[in-house]
């Protein structure tokens, strides 16, 4: 459910309105706020279906004695022993390096509430494999930042042109007239993108 003050909030923009009352956000998982889970989990999701990513990825939790995969234990893990539950070799490399950049960091109690989404992106990016786009996903759905606005992803960009009009535009006009058309929907553009997500 969302709160009823940001739904209120949104709701007052003629645009999002009828997708306020149209549809009914769901819910995800937030795996308690952990980041580094989070990510290991994006990855492996990438370029998958759920179904297919959610078999692999509890293949790959079955692996650790207590079904978490701490640093150290994915470190141990050769390249051999992640592709033979299912992941990618580019993907066993991705998790590899989470897991190093973790202990690398010290980032294992990291609070992450002392952090502005600018830092956690500029921090997560510079992961190999981790994106802008999975950084995002990882501050809206395990942090619950609530005022990103994912523009590098597809389906809330090309609903984000059809609900404004705005086709005839490219490039960085094209981002500019984007973000001009959600800055109303501060400080809950990361509620609006899921209500983009869910026009389909």
């Amino acid at each position: 459910m969302i709160d009823p003050a940001i739904a209120d909030h949104l709701r007052r923009h003629d645009k999002l309105a009828p997708l306020i009352e149209r549809h009914t956000l769901k819910p995800r998982p937030d795996h308690g706020g952990d980041v580094y889970f989070g990510l290991l989990r994006s990855i492996t999701y990438q370029q998958l279906s759920g179904r297919a990513a959610g078999t692999i990825f509890g293949r790959f939790l079955d692996l650790f004695p207590d079904g978490y995969p701490h640093p150290e234990r994915v470190l141990d893990l050769s390249e051999t022993d992640l592709r033979a539950v299912g992941m990618s070799r580019s993907k066993a490399g991705y998790l590899h390096g989470v897991a190093e950049f973790w202990l690398e960091h010290k980032l294992i109690d990291q609070d992450w509430s002392r952090l502005s989404d600018e830092e956690i992106l500029a921090l997560l990016t510079q992961i190999r494999g981790v994106g802008q786009w999975t950084a995002e996903m990882v501050l809206m759905f395990v942090l619950k930042r609530p005022d990103l606005l994912p523009l590098d992803d597809l389906v809330v960009r090309r609903n984000l042109i059809a609900l404004f009009d705005l086709h005839h535009l490219k490039g960085k006009a094209l981002v500019t007239a984007m973000l001009a058309a959600a800055e109303p929907w501060r400080p809950y553009r990361s509620y609006a993108s899921r209500y983009l997500w869910e026009m389909g």
